[in-house]
């Protein structure tokens, strides 16, 4: 636990410093606990359970320090008394007491706590309740959402064929990084994202009468004009745009190698079957991230292994 103690019986730092220290601290927590769930995958349940039993006990832990140093403060007590202090609110609970026994009891102080004190621990109370709640429903639905029931089922379905998820980051180019992935797997050509990227838009524009039909104004239904299909064919090749349909049908025209796409809600589909050599698997998951569709890479499950996903992320995302 710490404790910030100055001369002249006074508690350093002032405040203001503690209260930006306090903030500093639960900000850092927050991004280490963000790092931590992004390295558990998704549809692994028990892994994922105990990582929330971890981070609500180092919430919590933190929180009762600086608990402890905020009624340290308040109080202008020594060393000595807010050690006291401390263990009283262990036991307790308490934000309130009366009296604190020092020196082996012989001298009692008062404790008072301010009405700002009173204000810091009922606002301190209620952003842990509502942390509470995000917890539980984050363990709702790892359980028994939507999220859960679709990792579930797609892992089945692997499963029966002796595979199990490989996931990539969800950050613009997922399908593009699990076609790298599989290609890299089967010992094919090393092509980046970038690279299939622009293989991708190529194929488009060489063949603007078999994609053009499809690409239409969302508020309007009319077709893209000539500079709108340009612009769309750019920002397949040049940005983080996510791919669909289109791209994997693209994508499996200028590779020759058939697309295979496993889903929980709707049965496998093969685009590019004209191509008469191994297919490359992806997944597609519709509730995979809070952002909506993505797509994973497969592998062989390890002999003696498990069918639940793994592996480190790549150069990938939705």
């Amino acid at each position: 636990m710490e404790r910030h103690a100055a001369g002249s019986g006074r508690l350093r730092p002032a405040e203001e410093e503690l209260s930006q220290r306090h903030k500093r601290e639960k900000k850092e927590l927050q991004g280490r606990v963000q790092a931590m769930k992004n390295a558990v995958p998704k549809n692994d349940k028990k892994r994922r359970k105990q990582l929330a039993d971890e981070v609500a006990q180092t919430e919590a832990e933190l929180e009762a320090r600086h608990e402890r140093e905020r009624l340290a403060l308040a109080g202008e007590h020594s060393e000595s008394q807010a050690a006291t202090v401390g263990s009283v609110l262990d036991a307790l609970a308490s934000v309130e007491l009366t009296s604190v026994a020092e020196n082996a009891g012989t001298t009692e102080t008062q404790l008072r706590v301010s009405k700002a004190q009173k204000r810091r621990d009922k606002k301190a109370a209620s952003e842990r309740e509502r942390e509470a709640r995000i917890v539980a429903a984050e363990l709702n639905e790892l359980t028994h959402g939507a999220r859960h029931l679709e990792g579930r089922r797609v892992a089945d379905l692997l499963a029966a064929r002796g595979l199990h998820a490989r996931p990539v980051p969800p950050d613009g180019h997922c399908m593009y990084a699990a076609v790298r992935h599989q290609l890299e797997a089967r010992a094919g050509p090393a092509l980046s994202v970038a690279e299939l990227r622009t293989r991708a838009a190529s194929y488009i524009r060489q063949h603007r009468d078999e994609f053009a039909p499809f690409l239409t104004q969302a508020g309007t239904g009319e077709a893209y004009t000539d500079e709108e299909f340009d612009k769309y064919c750019d920002e397949v090749e040049k940005t983080a745009a996510w791919g669909g349909q289109l791209e994997l049908r693209a994508l499996s025209h200028a590779l020759e190698t058939p697309l295979e796409v496993v889903q929980a809600s709707a049965p496998t589909i093969t685009i590019g079957d004209e191509y008469h050599v191994p297919p490359i698997t992806l997944i597609y998951m519709r509730h995979a991230y809070g952002l909506g569709e993505h797509y994973d890479s497969v592998e062989p499950i390890p002999v003696g292994g498990g069918a639940e996903g793994g592996g480190e992320d790549g150069e990938s995302g939705r």
